[in-house]
């Protein structure tokens, strides 16, 4: 006997639906989505966003995210670089000058990251306050039903 199979989407991830309930299929490698949703990653596209015409140095992306640090800014920009997202320019002078951009495809990203950010900033401190909630309520042994809101 054969199964019925539909398929559909939901938030750009294919769904079949099969007799047994829906199935999520993967849109892309976890490693991309990993990439893609990490907070360096998040916080380096939107430094360069800033300047979208003009590259920018090493040293002026690190003083404008002021947590990260030489090792994971270096390895963040090589991943995106890898990726195709940034573009790496090196100027063999002395001493060396390195700098960076966003690619096309970095550009492309910049919308859905807004829409993404926007999100965090309207809903961050709600977040914060079902996860003291439902700390609480562990802590307490009382598993409340929570209402999602």
């Amino acid at each position: 006997m054969k199964e019925f199979i539909v398929q559909r989407e939901i938030n750009g991830r294919p769904v079949i639906e099969t007799p047994h309930g829906p199935v999520l299929t993967p849109c892309a490698p976890g490693s991309v989505l990993a990439r893609l949703g990490d907070k360096w990653t998040i916080l380096v596209v939107s430094m360069l966003a800033l300047a979208p015409h003009a590259p920018m140095r090493f040293g002026a992306i690190r003083r404008g995210i002021p947590d990260i640090s030489q090792r994971m800014l270096t390895l963040t920009l090589r991943s995106l670089e890898r990726d195709g997202l940034v573009a790496r320019h090196y100027y063999p002078e002395v001493p060396p000058r390195v700098e960076y951009e966003l690619t096309t495809r970095g550009k492309s990203m910049l919308q859905p990251l807004a829409a993404f950010t926007n999100w965090i900033k309207d809903t961050w401190q709600d977040i914060e306050a079902s996860r003291q909630e439902f700390d609480q309520s562990e802590r307490s042994g009382t598993s409340a039903v929570m209402p999602w809101k």
